[in-house]
């Protein structure tokens, strides 16, 4: 009876797809029967029902949904990822029975300390060398900057340092907190070009392990010191602040009093840049479809993105004026496809390393966020600033400084 109706279900759901989609998919179920959603000489996409629960994926499809039952097995996918995920995406904009009020509804974690490095732990800590396979040779896991569109992984991820650097006008021997300073690239590469005296704190201990040795074989330890430290128990004053791809760990309802935190550890006459990702809901909601939960659930726990409208508010009531905004989105883009690119590569090394279930989760969520970035799902800015109320002739004539 159950498979009757089960049946009838996807007869007329299949039907739909066909005629108003058309897509080269082939739905593939564990009773042997076969739809195809689309008209094609050859599927580009075959998926693979496992088990008759993740037939709701299907009928009632989010991303949250579909790349849950790819995790937990309950459905295979062959092809190749970027058709994998275009199909996904293009199902997750299907009507469902959700108004939709549950994905945009605003979530709100505590972030307390030991929640915020158990959050970061969880993601970074997998291990040092799951990230080596696929990240670049510095192991800068945040957006590259192509300045041409040509470049490498490694020149574009060298030559978002130097933008970093060159936007807040980093002089000979002055003083930089880096927060969130990943496996210690900004700090190395801060003090190798200006002598900087650095700090750069993570709540990751496998990113300081390895961002100390890093700093060691440099021989840079005199100028670089990297801490296992959340950025609210840092004191002391600095000439320049970065941080990099970590606001998105702070959470909403703290984005003042990170920022008033800047404000406190920044020089009356310094300046701080901060670059990460924001959602595109000017409610600062979910990105839609339902990615965010599944990035919740299994990639990023905690995790919360402010539109850009709030985070410069934040800013600005935290004490500090917005002095350049830039927008990297399509950088991202072509950072996240670079990192898909090289995470397939190495497929059977990562299940081999991580486990089948963890090689599942990664790579739906690097390409998935790949199209979030590509269709304006989500943003991501680098935010120059200095502190409010200071006179006007701080403030550079032009970006030129930026490009030197």
């Amino acid at each position: 009876m159950l498979e009757k109706v089960i049946g009838t279900k996807l007869d007329t759901w299949a039907h739909h797809i066909r005629t108003e989609m058309n897509l080269p998919v082939r739905l593939k179920l564990w009773s042997g029967r076969n739809y195809d959603l689309g008209t094609f000489d050859a599927p580009r996409v075959q998926l693979r029902v496992n088990d008759v629960a993740a037939i709701g994926a299907f009928l009632n499809p989010t991303l949250d949904a579909l790349g849950s039952a790819y995790v937990q097995q309950s459905i295979d996918i062959d092809g190749k990822i970027a058709d994998i995920i275009d199909v996904a995406y293009t199902l997750a904009s299907l009507p469902t029975w959700d108004t939709g009020l549950a994905t945009k509804m605003l979530k709100r974690f505590t972030h307390t300390r030991k929640e915020d490095k158990e959050s970061i732990q969880y993601h970074y800590d997998v291990s040092n060398e799951f990230y080596q396979l696929w990240l670049d040779k510095r192991m800068v896991y945040s957006c590259g900057y192509f300045e041409r569109g040509d470049e490498t992984l490694d020149d574009a991820q060298r030559k978002k340092i130097d933008h970093i650097l060159s936007k807040i006008r980093l002089q000979q021997g002055q003083t930089l907190l880096d927060i969130g300073c990943g496996w210690g690239a900004l700090v190395i590469r801060a003090a190798q070009k200006f002598q900087a005296r650095c700090v750069g704190i993570t709540l990751s201990e496998k990113q300081y392990d390895l961002a100390c040795e890093r700093v060691k074989e440099a021989g840079l330890s005199d100028l670089v010191e990297i801490r296992l430290q959340d950025y609210r128990d840092v004191t002391g004053t600095f000439d320049r602040i970065t941080s990099v791809g970590m606001f998105e760990h702070v959470g909403l309802d703290n984005l003042e009093g990170y920022f008033s935190k800047i404000h406190a550890l920044l020089g009356d006459d310094g300046v701080a840049m901060n670059h990460g990702i924001t959602s595109t809901d000017p409610n600062n909601g979910d990105s839609p479809g339902g990615g965010g939960t599944f990035i919740d659930q299994y990639v990023f726990p905690a995790g919360e993105l402010p539109h850009i409208s709030l985070a410069l508010r934040a800013m600005q009531v935290g004490g500090l004026e917005a002095l350049d905004v830039e927008n990297l989105r399509r950088h991202y883009v072509k950072t996240l496809d670079e990192w898909t690119r090289r995470f397939e590569a190495e497929t059977e090394l990562i299940r081999q390393m991580v486990g089948e279930t963890k090689y599942r989760i990664w790579r739906v969520y690097l390409a998935g966020c790949a199209q979030a970035f590509a269709q304006d799902n989500v943003s991501i800015f680098q935010i120059v600033c200095q502190k409010s109320q200071q006179p006007a002739n701080t403030i550079p004539w032009s970006r030129h400084h930026m490009y030197r």
